[in-house]
């Protein structure tokens, strides 16, 4: 069985591409974005027609944090739509029966019920700060649905919550919450610095997943059989959150990243800055009546991504 892993050198891809080949997968098909822009349709139909991969896993996405979601909502939903639009749709026309799309948490409405289920899809408004990206993802969900009523494919989408782990993103101003503390914590311990100043109130509650956890997820989703996945979802909302069930206030999270990194210093929260949502839970209850829930502990993850960033310090933080 060939496999296509598009966006491989991600976060969530690269996590996907070692279990693949941890369990004995050697046909797999990959292409660096220099490779194959996966926003140009004529290359991506080139790619698929000519290699003919019998599953698709689509990892592939541009993403940042709220910083860059701001600053560059047209690139986010201009891209993400573009990928998502050409690898499903060129997977078709190849006649790929199986693919499985990465989405994202912010799917859901800004005021949502918390845990949010996969039944809060499309009921509210969006949070207006990555509203484009999630509206991407959204049209990835809706694209898979389509194509299996109309074409009778096996498309599935998983959505998972915050994640971090190795390969994760570091950059000052382009990276989520989790390692943009680690690598401010860890900057701070190294300067002596007597505090760190993190923003909003500290009270916002956030979820958080380890990548391999998610990879881990994505085969089991993968694997399942159509009966089996036909029987836990419904053709228009067919999606499956993946997360932990459980939630950390950032504060608490910060806290957990000084200890991790050996910071000694006060933690100092700025009420005048934004708190953004004020929880963001995923009802994981689908996913785990179908058998599987995740597996790493919180600190225990962070401390590892945390040896990963500093054997990859230089690159990690570009």
């Amino acid at each position: 069985m060939k496999i296509y892993v598009a966006g491989h050198r991600g976060m969530v891809g690269s996590a996907i591409l070692r279990q693949l080949k941890t369990r004995g997968e050697d046909n797999i098909v990959t292409r660096t974005h220099p490779e194959l822009d996966l926003t140009d349709q004529a290359a991506v139909r080139g790619f698929i027609q000519a290699e003919k991969p019998d599953v698709v896993i689509l990892a592939a996405a541009k993403v940042g944090g709220i910083f860059a979601n701001k600053t560059y909502p047209a690139d986010f939903i201009y891209e993400n739509l573009m990928i998502e639009c050409n690898v499903i749709n060129q997977a078709f026309e190849a006649g790929v029966k199986r693919l499985l799309q990465l989405g994202s948490s912010c799917i859901y409405p800004k005021a949502v019920a918390q845990p949010m289920a996969e039944s809060a899809l499309l009921t509210g408004t969006l949070e207006p700060t990555n509203e484009p990206y999630a509206i991407a993802k959204i049209a990835g969900i809706k694209l898979c649905e389509s194509y299996n009523r109309q074409h009778g494919t096996d498309y599935r989408s998983v959505m998972p919550t915050n994640l971090y782990g190795p390969g994760d993103n570091f950059h000052p101003e382009n990276s989520h919450v989790l390692p943009a503390l680690i690598r401010r914590f860890h900057e701070a311990a190294l300067d002596g610095l007597d505090q760190v100043t993190i923003w909003g109130s500290g009270n916002p509650r956030r979820e958080f997943l380890h990548v391999d956890d998610m990879a881990e997820a994505s085969l089991f989703v993968l694997d399942l059989d159509k009966e089996a996945y036909q029987a836990n979802t419904e053709p228009m909302l067919s999606h499956i959150n993946v997360g932990t069930g459980t939630d950390i206030s950032i504060l608490e999270l910060a806290q957990m990243v000084a200890r991790v990194t050996g910071f000694q210093g006060a933690i100092v929260t700025d009420p005048s800055k934004p708190d953004g949502t004020m929880q963001k839970l995923m009802d994981v209850s689908r996913l785990a009546r179908m058998g599987w829930q995740a597996r790493t502990g919180l600190e225990d993850g962070i401390a590892e991504t945390y040896r990963w960033y500093l054997e990859n310090a230089e690159t990690a933080r570009h």
